[in-house]
């Protein structure tokens, strides 16, 4: 601290020390991004270290991403180096002789994935006791990021298991810039016992927030003018000139603009899927070279190579010569790249959440405003135009969005999730761990400690045999239960550790070097264009056993088809959406066009009486706007498809194949329905298998995980009463 310079400590760093300096209870550090939540946490967990060094303390610190371990890693290491305590970072890119160190002395602080957790107990479950026994805290990085997925609960799951072997209950510490709902983070980190859990929420923010949302007609596509060549050898060069690709011409208008207001700056520049990513970053590389000037724009995607990924890293970093990066939800998260001046989001913002989190990177210095730039682009109208169309959805969503990121609120996580699929890979995972284990056992630490607890004994129980029918498991006379022929296979395959799903990839080479990955499902052909890493390649061979790509630059291409975020909309959102199209004022943040836009929609809503009516009705469809989020509105057309009336979720509203008498008939039917008895309901859903061992699940348990993970039956259900009653439908 006095080497720093400091002359206080910010309001969370100060709430903490005696809130941590103890070790005698869970606590969550809540602050806005660039806060000082890792000198919060860490100072007072240090102090502690050292103040009872005999033995010698350690600390579990677990990170979403290997990036935000290496940057971690970094920064404890500066705070460490005069205290003789090691700091060492745990993952797949890290060397075995670095490992050593924590395997041999397993005290100071060790960094690592759950993932790589999760190896440790399958690799190392008879040495970990002795390595984790003087364990005083868990420190959990960017909680949000974890909360109501599968690998959130496998993270639960680890903590508790490593309080078991520990024979104790170790502090829980969460860190994180986004918890919409305080309840249900300590919920999360302490199931069970959430009340114990202390918060240490700053609110100091005080900063200046600047946001402008440009509006696009979607124009003609457009053939945009070959560029000069890039600086390659002569015989790397392509044959001949070839025209760019035919594109949109109001994203060409968008990079134009990003082009001229971001260049000379460090920049963060969101678009919502990868191909979208490497599209912008291409044309914005291009329009460097076409004005002879450095490249200042870098992709980045988790689909990238690490080195592609850290030379932009770098250049953020850097500040000098100016550098903005392209990217996804990678740069998210708090790895560090230095100040920002601005952030950029081409197209509506996934959620409220991923807006402040995204957010949190600009403005950084003191005095200097975080500065918004949304570039939202809407079609043309016409005859056959959609509803989504006529009411400007993705525009007037980005207007909701902001205003409700104004008023402080984002998303609370989705955490009533089963995550059954998760429950497998913790039974497969324990067995390995203590060479056979009993159901009792699996019952006592997976379910009973809270990280599975909405599994019933009886669910447990059906698992176990649908697990032994699949030759998961095998039990032994004396009722132990081993790995089965096919989970032995399983567990000793290094993908086993994850609880996620990912595509199988190939990888991408030129002249022998690594330039990335790309998934499997997109597969690729000899000649084929494609632009990755920003730049434009053309493929030279595909291996398909070894799943290796062999490119060669090039000048035409199109960018490859990765899959979109796919964010769920939440209800507050829509009904923020119906507050923004029931005004008249012009929304201050809004340039000339898309307050155009805006109005357009507005004089629309209000033609068709939408602020009274939910129904939108022809001799042969119905449309209904329940203007609630998708959770509830997939479960409503699920549930009017159960009673025999065709519906599709279309965003914004529910298209019904039906007229409004049937409409009405049917959820009169649907309002009949009981929440609870989900079977009949989902009994004609064909993909339900949806996480990476649901496979492996029994058909109960399987549907009982998909509805707490995708539906929302008990508004939907809910809904339809309202409407069958006569009163607003709107909750």
């Amino acid at each position: 601290m006095w080497s720093q310079g400091w002359t206080s400590l910010r309001d969370a760093q100060e709430w903490a020390v005696p809130a941590l300096v103890d070790a005698d209870r869970d606590v969550i550090i809540a602050a806005s991004t660039a806060a000082g939540k890792t000198e919060a946490a860490f100072l007072p967990i240090l102090t502690n270290l050292l103040n009872h060094a005999d033995p010698a303390g350690a600390v579990l610190y677990i990170s979403p991403l290997k990036a935000l371990i290496n940057d971690q890693w970094d920064r404890l290491s500066r705070l460490c180096e005069r205290l003789e305590l090691p700091v060492v970072a745990w993952h797949g890119d890290v060397a075995a002789s670095k490992k050593q160190r924590f395997l041999k002395s397993p005290h100071g602080i060790l960094l690592i994935t759950p993932e790589s957790l999760e190896a440790l107990f399958v690799n190392r479950g008879s040495s970990l006791p002795g390595l984790l026994q003087n364990l005083r805290y868990i420190v959990v990085d960017e909680l949000h990021a974890f909360i109501g997925s599968e690998r959130g609960k496998q993270l639960q799951s680890l903590m508790q298991r490593v309080e078991i072997l520990t024979g104790k209950a170790l502090p829980r510490i969460g860190l994180s810039a986004t918890l919409g709902d305080m309840s249900l983070a300590c919920i999360f980190l302490r199931p069970g016992q959430p009340d114990g859990v202390t918060i240490v929420e700053s609110k100091s923010s005080g900063q200046e927030l600047q946001v402008q949302v440009r509006g696009y007609i979607e124009q003609p596509m457009q053939q945009v003018a070959a560029r000069p060549r890039p600086a390659i050898p002569a015989d790397q060069q392509p044959a001949e000139d070839e025209p760019e690709e035919n594109t949109s011409g109001s994203k060409v208008a968008i990079a134009s603009h990003l082009y001229k207001v971001l260049r000379g700056h460090n920049n963060l520049i969101f678009p919502n899927r990868r191909q979208e990513v490497e599209w912008f970053a291409d044309r914005l590389r291009a329009l460097c070279e076409q004005d002879g000037v450095p490249n200042e724009f870098w992709p980045h995607h988790g689909s990238l190579s690490k080195e592609l990924r850290e030379d932009a890293e770098r250049a953020l970093k850097a500040g000098d010569p100016p550098a903005s990066a392209v990217c996804t939800t990678t740069l998210e998260l708090g790895i560090d790249i230095g100040n920002i001046r601005a952030v950029a989001q081409v197209g509506c913002p996934p959620s409220v959440a991923s807006l402040r989190q995204r957010l949190g990177r600009s403005g950084r210095r003191p005095g200097e405003p975080a500065t918004l730039r949304v570039y939202c682009r809407e079609s043309p109208l016409t005859d056959q135009s959609s509803l989504s169309d006529q009411l400007r959805e993705g525009l007037v969503q980005t207007v909701a969005m902001i205003r409700l990121l104004i008023a402080g609120w984002f998303e609370p996580p989705r955490a009533q999730g089963v995550h059954a699929s998760t429950l497998v890979q913790q039974c497969l995972s324990s067995i390995a761990q203590l060479g056979g284990a009993s159901a009792q056992q699996l019952w006592s630490n997976l379910v009973a400690s809270g990280s599975f607890g909405s599994v019933s004994k009886f669910d447990l129980m059906s698992l176990l045999k649908s697990m032994g029918e699949k030759e998961l498991i095998v039990q032994d006379s004396s009722g132990l239960l081993l790995p089965g022929e096919l989970g032995e296979r399983l567990i000793n395959h290094y993908e086993f550790y994850t609880a996620f799903t990912s595509d199988e990839e190939f990888r991408l080479l030129r002249d022998g070097k690594p330039l990335g990955s790309l998934p499997v499902s997109r597969p690729l052909s000899k000649g084929q264009r494609i632009i990755f890493g920003g730049r434009r390649w053309q493929v030279q061979d595909v291996d398909l056993e070894a799943k290796v790509i062999v490119v060669s630059p090039a000048r035409g291409g199109v960018a490859p088809q990765f899959e979109g975020l796919g964010a769920q909309v939440h209800d507050r959102v829509r009904l923020e959406m119906k507050n923004v199209l029931m005004e008249t004022a012009p929304c201050p943040f809004l340039d000339k066009q898309a307050q155009a836009l805006l109005h357009e929609a507005r004089l629309t809503f209000q033609a068709m009486g939408l602020e009274s009516s939910q129904l939108i009705s022809s001799e042969s469809s119905t449309q209904l706007l329940t203007w609630q989020g998708d959770y509830t509105n997939d479960a409503l057309a699920l549930l009017l498809n159960h009673v025999g009336i065709q519906t599709d979720n279309r965003g914004l509203s529910l298209e019904i194949a039906f007229n409004e008498e049937d409409t009405l008939r049917a959820l009169r039917t649907v309002s009949r329905l009981n929440p609870e008895d989900i079977a009949p309901m989902l009994d004609n859903v064909e993909n339900m298998t949806r996480e990476k061992w649901d496979w492996a699940l029994p058909r109960s348990l399987l549907m009982k995980s998909f509805a707490s993970s995708h539906l929302n039956i008990k508004d939907a259900i809910l809904l339809a009463r309202k409407f069958s009653a006569g009163e607003n439908l709107t909750l």
